[in-house]
Order: C-alpha cells, then structure tokens, then sequence
C-alpha cells in the first residue's frame, strides 16, 4: 500500500512508478482523510510526501498523526527541490507506535513558484537530472526492504522547526495572499480539488472560504487559464507546472 499527497504529480508519479514495480495499490491521502480511512495492515506500506518549508506540509502530518499501520516493512519518501529540511524527524515525531523503517528522498520540481522558476523546460530540467536514477534506487531498496534511520539530504532541525515551519503555518498559508484574475473562466476546478476544501466558487469565481490552507499551490498550477497567482507577481513570471507523466486533473 502507497499513500500519497500530491498537489501537482510529482508524489503520484512517484507512487506510480513504484507500484508499478511491486504491484501495490496507491490512495491519496486527501481521500483517505475524506473517507476517514486511517487504519491499514498491509506486508509493506509507504508513504509519499512533498517538502514544503524544508518540512511536511500540514495535511500530511495531521494524517500521520492519525494513522495506525499493521506492516513488515514501513516506508516514508519525500520529493524535494533542495532539501527535504526535518520532514523525516517531524513524520516520525507524529507517527504513534511505530518507527520507519527506511527514508528516501528525491529530487523533483519544486513547485514553490514564488521563489522558483519552472517557466521553461531548462529550468524544470535543473531539477530532473538524477529523478529517475534515484526512484531506480528507492524501488530497488523498498524491494529489498532495506533500512536507514534518517532522510537525506536534510537539515539541522533547528533551522527547519525554528524558522521555515513557523513561517508555513503562520505567514505563508494565510488565503488572502491569493488573487485572481479577469481570465479566470469559472470552471471550478481549483474548488473541485481543493484538498482541505478552502475554496468555493461564488458568483462563477472562486472565492477562499478558509483563512489559512495546505498551501500546495494545486489550484495556481492546475488552473486551466493561469488566472490563480499567489503574491506579489513572481508566480505569474515563475509558470506553472504539474508533472508530465501522470493525469493531474
């Protein structure tokens, strides 16, 4: 079993691949959380998260808090653009009764479009260069349920806990720092996956109904019309992105 969130592909793609190899089924945790579906006894089971402010982002360690698992082999893997920061120290902090038994961490796109350019096939590329290469090594290490006791590349936790993650929670994720534009076509899809439900559609627009969310970006990326932009101009420079290799809806 592989549980997974994945905003703009790049976890689900990394589930895909995986299970691919080892024929197990992939859930996404937002529809674990909707289902209220926190308990699996499975041989293996791995979970698939993105970094976000060199940590987890909140929806993954809310459901790692909640989730109890029956399993031989217990994996947590994290997708990252520079540095998967402390997610392994805070995934098994919430985790209760139960230690990962291995780590592994690969090099994506990071998503985070405020700061980092994916506005051309060379600047997605930057962050491509060892994907595969390393998904080859994490699927030939979850099949031979090797073990490791840290994420790396990592960081002192201090700087992680300390800083980045209350920047996330209390700054970063505030709703009122996204806008739409004019070209916004009212076709609900940012509403539709929302994984926390933090927008609704009023009037043919989307509107966000909660002050702060999981701040994924999903809507910006995944909007059809580029109308959704989140700060001070740089998304709307920066592009969008969602991973080429699996349907991101």
């Amino acid at each position: 079993m592989i549980l997974y969130f994945s905003a703009t592909g790049n976890c689900k793609y990394a589930a895909s691949r995986i299970a691919s190899h080892t024929g197990e089924k992939i859930l996404s945790i937002p529809d674990c959380i909707k289902d209220e579906r926190y308990s699996f006894c499975e041989d293996v089971i791995g979970v698939i998260t993105p970094i976000y402010f060199w940590g987890l982002p909140d929806i993954v360690e809310e459901f790692l808090k909640k989730l109890d698992v029956k399993c031989s082999y217990l994996y947590l893997m994290a997708t990252y653009g520079t540095t998967t920061g402390a997610a392994g120290k805070m995934a098994q902090k919430a985790l209760k009764g139960r230690n990962f038994d291995a780590f592994y961490a690969i090099q994506m796109p990071d998503t985070w479009t405020p700061l980092f350019d994916l506005s051309t096939p060379a600047a997605v590329a930057k962050f491509t260069r060892r994907t595969e290469q390393k998904l080859d090594a994490a699927i030939k290490g979850i099949t031979d349920r090797k073990r490791n006791k840290m994420m790396q590349p990592s960081m002192p936790a201090v700087l992680a806990l300390g800083i980045a993650q209350p920047m996330y929670h209390h700054i970063a994720s505030k709703t009122s720092r996204f806008s739409v534009e004019d070209s916004c076509i009212g076709c609900g899809l940012c509403a539709k996956h929302c994984p926390i439900q933090a927008i609704a559609m009023q009037a043919g627009k989307p509107v966000w109904v909660k002050e702060r969310c999981a701040l994924c970006l999903g809507c910006l990326h995944r909007c059809p019309k580029f109308s959704i932009q989140y700060g001070l101009g740089r998304t709307k420079r920066h592009g969008q992105y969602t991973n080429p290799y699996v349907p991101v809806p």
